[in-house]
């Protein structure tokens, strides 16, 4: 019965290579999320301006997007591994710049402006490579539950990393988070270092073998990305074109779209917890938090998925359910309610999560999941900003409680509207997948 419940294991257990990328991806995970938090702190500091501190957001995002659609394509056309470790040594590298500026006092709001835009560029420059390992490494049976650890150890990097920024910030300075965070990279740089190759055609299944650098006559034709053929299939274009034409892959990203765009309130947070609780910071702190717990529950209890071969229907019930508990979060007038719903939402985004990345792993062959990985990120990132600017409007024509309960009621009636557009996405079975 645990077994059935709670989050499979046997990833970690069975594969070393997993084992190893999952550990230094938490540990990194954590190290960033307290640098986020540094970087918010000392550029107030500086500054005194919320807006200054806001600044850091959009410094990061136009990297991000433009960055995580090439490192997309490069991620096609070069070995993933030697990708994933340059990023990951880029990324420690800045880490190392900003506990140098924080130990010398600098004082320089541009210098952390720029210290984040590379950060961000570092991260989606190797962040496809690194998710598109992993169909390499681990077998098709066995993705669902990598999928949900891959959750688990997101999840707790942006509950445990603020908390331990947090502490050590105001005990020993930001200098203190940016040197755990530059040494915390080197749990990700060992793992990285130990993978075999993994050259674009070289697709092992599990990762076994790929070492050789050479793969046959499939790896062969990865390696030979001089050529005009393999500049052409590893073009941003050609990733965008491919994802147009597969309607399931489409319809997974379409649904994350409606979740992002119509159901993220976060941008209220501060007028819902003065006005829905009389509330302050604190207040604000545990709306943010609430939907990170719940995402980690429902990743800890996630046994089951592996048992599910509709994956279709399961992504569009889990972000129905993200809707409707958004709807009722601006109902509800109790914190602790507020809390629980927000809770909930954060568990259906997990499953819905879980199940797309697994669809996006399977059904799309591994010439093109670098790109569709890039494409990803950009939808990540791209889709809660929108979801901000949405919210904050109807908030601003109307109230923060109609802009949630409308933005849940529009999300759910947008996952309507793409089941009855693609009814063969809920026949979709992760037997036969089909992109």
């Amino acid at each position: 019965m645990a077994r059935g419940t709670f989050a499979d294991l046997s990833p970690l257990r069975e594969i070393p290579d997993y084992r190893r990328v999952w550990f230094g991806q938490s540990v990194s995970s954590i190290g960033q999320q307290m640098t986020a938090v540094a970087v918010a702190v000392q550029v107030y500091g500086l500054t005194g301006s919320s807006f200054a501190t806001g600044l850091v957001g959009l410094f990061s995002l136009g990297p991000l997007i433009a960055f995580g659609l090439y490192g997309g394509a490069i991620a096609d056309r070069v070995d993933r591994r030697l990708l994933g470790l340059t990023g990951s040594a880029g990324l420690a590298a800045v880490s190392a710049v900003l506990a140098a500026q924080a130990l010398l006092g600098l004082g320089s709001v541009a210098l952390l402006y720029v210290a984040v835009a590379v950060q961000s560029g570092f991260f989606a420059l190797s962040s496809p490579a690194r998710s598109s390992m992993i169909p390499r490494l681990v077998p098709s049976r066995q993705l669902p539950a990598a999928n949900a650890l891959n959750t688990i150890s997101m999840n707790l990097g942006m509950t445990v990393g603020p908390m331990l920024g947090g502490v050590l910030i105001a005990a020993y300075g930001a200098q203190s988070a940016y040197l755990v965070d530059t040494v915390a990279f080197s749990a990700t740089l060992y793992a990285m270092w130990r993978l075999p190759a993994m050259r674009p055609g070289d697709d092992g299944g599990n990762g076994n073998g790929n070492g050789n650098g050479n793969g046959g006559g499939g790896g062969g034709g990865g390696v030979a990305t001089g050529t005009d053929s393999g500049k052409r299939r590893a073009s941003v274009l050609d990733g965008l074109r491919f994802l147009r034409e597969q309607p399931n892959l489409r319809t997974s990203f379409l649904a994350d779209l409606a979740a992002m765009i119509f159901g993220l309130p976060r941008a209220l947070f501060p007028a819902i917890a003065v006005g829905f609780y009389g509330g302050g910071p604190g207040t604000v702190g545990l709306l943010v938090a609430a939907p990170a717990v719940g995402a980690l529950t429902g990743a800890l209890f996630s046994g089951w998925v592996s048992r599910v071969r509709r994956h279709g229907i399961a992504i569009l019930a889990a972000v129905s359910v993200w809707g409707l508990s958004i709807a009722a979060f601006g109902l509800v007038r109790e914190l602790w309610l507020g809390l629980l719903f927000l809770a909930v939402a954060g568990c259906a985004d997990t499953i819905s999560m879980i199940f797309r990345n697994t669809m996006m792993q399977v059904a799309a062959p591994d010439e093109m999941r670098g790109r569709l990985q890039g494409i990803f990120i950009v939808v990540v990132a791209g889709g809660p900003r929108l979801g901000d600017f949405e919210s904050g409007t109807v908030a601003a024509l109307t109230s923060p409680a109609v802009s949630a309960v409308t933005g849940g009621l529009a999300c759910i009636a947008a996952i309507l509207l793409l089941a009855a557009r693609r009814p063969a996405f809920l026949r979709y079975d992760a037997r036969h997948p089909t992109p």
